[in-house]
């Protein structure tokens, strides 16, 4: 599997380099948002780990950039930027992941892996009208294809996976965001809203309902 690092500060380069070398991943770096994008446009990565405060480009853009023509490869931000309105941002942009600064090594390692397991998925999923090819990254609403940004189509089946089922605002958080400790789940509330008014969904009980206080479900009616 190989790993694009883009990241300024050789330190953190080295670190990152050395041990996940080590992991038997194969590792490529830029140190900086311009040399990482024209980099991740040339060649072909598994994964990329995106600083966000960087000379010439900074992370957010790089990430939009990618994501106008690359919807699957995963991209995990490691930033300092820490406020719950900076993960809605960095996700917003097409990052499936947020990592904070200073972060654990072993914990990085294992999100790489839940990332690679999730790629390696090949399966159609339904909701009503809408149909989600896993494998190609595609989602459909009556046979019109929509674009969702990459925590938005984890989410989205999350949910379908879990049909029929409450899933909490923890639940999601823990298994979507990979997060477990003390967290903001409003951020939730903003991609389902997200999701809503991308599928077309012109009222709130459409497939998707809330569970007011406690989170959401989802179900082919809408009844």
């Amino acid at each position: 599997m190989r790993i694009l690092i883009v990241e300024d500060e050789a330190g953190i380069v080295q670190f990152l380099q050395q041990g996940l070398e080590e992991e038997g991943y194969e590792i490529a770096t830029a140190s900086d948002g311009l040399i990482g994008l024209e980099v991740a446009q040339k060649e072909n990565f598994d994964l990329i780990l995106l600083d966000w405060l960087m000379p010439k480009m900074n992370g957010l853009e790089v990430c939009k950039t990618i994501r106008t023509k690359n919807k699957s490869t995963p991209i995990i931000f490691l930033t300092a930027k820490d406020t719950v309105q900076d993960t809605i941002e960095g996700l917003k942009a097409g990052a499936n992941d947020y990592i904070k600064k200073p972060f654990s090594f072993d914990e990085l390692v294992e999100r790489i892996k839940i990332h690679f397991r999730n790629q390696n998925e090949i399966e159609i999923l339904n909701l009503g009208t809408i149909e989600i090819n896993l494998s190609k990254y595609i989602v459909t609403v009556a046979g019109n294809e929509v674009s969702l940004t990459q925590r938005e189509f984890e989410l989205l089946c999350y949910l379908v996976r879990n049909k029929g089922k409450v899933c909490t605002r923890t639940q999601i958080i823990q298994d979507v965001w990979n997060i477990h400790f003390d967290y903001d789940t409003g951020v939730i509330d903003v991609f389902i809203n997200g999701i809503r008014k991308k599928l077309n969904l012109k009222i709130e009980e459409d497939y998707i309902k809330t569970i007011r206080g406690v989170g959401y479900i989802a179900n082919d009616s809408n009844l």
